[in-house]
């Protein structure tokens, strides 16, 4: 989840708050690097505060959508005229809170936002390898895998290409986005997390380096 909104206080319990519920976080507190954080299409859903210094919610939410960003778009206000809400729906808004909100009602708007989304659920098997996107687990050999939802994404995107070579540019792509928001060394850094966890249950040889090329899944 990606946070935008100028008051510390609000962007704290929301990190807070969604991280209890299960979710990772990133805060900004501008509009320009809300935008910069949010065009990179590497989150799940973007808390967008209407108000914001630099650049307003608006503008934010306008600019995703012409770029052709789909992220879900949940807008925070102060304002709660039937006009407001309406201007934000028409910009390609998933949802409108006015401030103040309860908590309870916002995680409720976002997982409505994240199912009417659909994400892939069609489960993948590669040999003794099962990942379910709609859960987002993972089991080899029946036994259970934990990952975060980062190392779940890079080890989806190489099993649904079996056997294929991907470069971290690929896998940049996949799972942060692209864009420069992240550095090709942080897919090294993810693939040595996740062979570290594959490792503890026996299977980590699965994610082989493929010098000067990338990273591929071999049969398990």
């Amino acid at each position: 989840m990606l946070v935008v909104d100028d008051e510390p206080g609000v962007r704290d319990a929301l990190a807070r708050g969604l991280a209890a519920e299960g979710m990772e976080v990133r805060s900004v507190a501008d509009g320009h690097a809300g935008l910069q954080e949010a065009s990179t299409g590497a989150y799940d859903a973007v808390v967008l505060d209407i108000m914001l210094p630099g650049l307003s919610g608006y503008r934010v939410l306008e600019a995703l959508r012409a770029g052709g960003v789909a992220t879900p778009v949940l807008l925070l206000s102060a304002k709660d005229g039937e006009v407001d809400q309406a201007d934000g729906l028409d910009l390609g808004a998933d949802g409108y809170l006015v401030k103040p909100f309860s908590f309870v009602v916002l995680v409720a708007q976002l997982r409505a936002m994240l199912r009417r989304s659909g994400p892939a659920t069609t489960r993948v098997v590669h040999g003794a390898l099962a990942l379910d996107p709609a859960t987002r687990s993972v089991t080899w050999e029946g036994r259970d895998v934990e990952l975060s939802a980062r190392e779940f994404a890079v080890l989806h995107a190489l099993a649904v290409h079996p056997d294929d070579v991907l470069t971290r540019d690929d896998l940049l792509a996949a799972v942060w986005g692209g864009g420069g928001s992240a550095s090709r060394n942080v897919v090294e850094v993810y693939v040595g997390y996740l062979r570290r966890k594959l490792a503890a249950v026996g299977a980590g040889e699965l994610v082989r380096t493929e010098r000067g090329r990338g990273y591929r899944l071999v049969s398990g």
